[in-house]
């Protein structure tokens, strides 16, 4: 059966030829899901980090970032992946540029570096940000959705995509500041079932960039009974 799988994906390699997530040429065969000389231009994050949002630090004897030192977040603390500048352009593509498959690959890489992590939080559920519906018709999925579920079948930990919906249009988050972006998500989100057996999620999404979204989703989460929110991204930037 296992040399079965392994020839269909040779097959359908060939007619459909995988693209490396970092350079978006095609990987060679037998380089798996990226090309090998592309692991090292991949610049992960990486001890020491700030105890709450998971940002780089500079700073070895600092707890938190700057960020985090001013402002209070709704969930426990989360971790991301990669350097937000290192990874930039493969996760714009992932979100514009219909590079699906690409969630098989992060979700392997997340487990290889942050499989410690993710299983000390012991979440019994993973929820993907979720997108309004008009973006994600227009876009074609939800990204943070894909990775979730690869990350679902990877640990064994339920996906619950459908738990919470986007009920709000917002404006991108890119374009505004922080106060801005707080702002925006004010009633953005919505549960739609019980979630009182839920004790701990894990929220997946792909960029962490001030924490807003998460933070509107973890406040939604908990008010609905949820004990403890923690969070994943593919990326961040560096904090202070």
């Amino acid at each position: 059966m296992r040399n079965c799988s392994r020839y269909i994906e040779k097959i359908v390699n060939l007619v459909y030829p995988r693209r490396c997530p970092v350079c978006d040429d095609i990987v060679p065969m037998g380089q798996g899901l990226a090309c090998n000389e592309c692991y090292r231009k991949i610049k992960y994050i990486k001890e020491p980090r700030c105890r709450k949002c998971g940002k780089q630090m500079q700073d070895e004897n600092a707890m938190f970032c700057k960020d985090c030192e001013k402002r209070k977040h709704e969930y426990e603390y989360g971790f991301a992946l990669y350097d937000y500048q290192s990874m930039k352009s493969s996760v714009y593509r992932f979100k514009y540029s219909k590079r699906s498959e690409y969630a098989k690959y992060y979700a392997k890489d997340m487990i290889e570096n942050l499989a410690g992590e993710i299983e000390r939080i012991g979440a019994d559920a993973l929820i993907p940000v979720p997108l309004h519906v008009s973006r994600k018709t227009r876009r074609g999925y939800n990204q943070a959705e894909l990775l979730a579920k690869e990350l679902s079948k990877l640990t064994g930990i339920p996906c619950y995509s459908k738990l919470v919906t986007r009920v709000r249009n917002t404006v991108p988050q890119k374009e505004l500041n922080v106060q801005e972006r707080q702002n925006n998500l004010k009633k953005a989100f919505l549960i739609h079932s019980d979630v009182v057996k839920l004790n701990k999620t894990i929220v997946v999404d792909d960029i962490y960039t001030t924490g807003s979204t998460i933070d509107a989703v973890a406040r939604e989460l908990r008010q609905h009974g949820v004990g403890k929110v923690y969070y994943l991204t593919l990326c961040i930037g560096e904090g202070m």
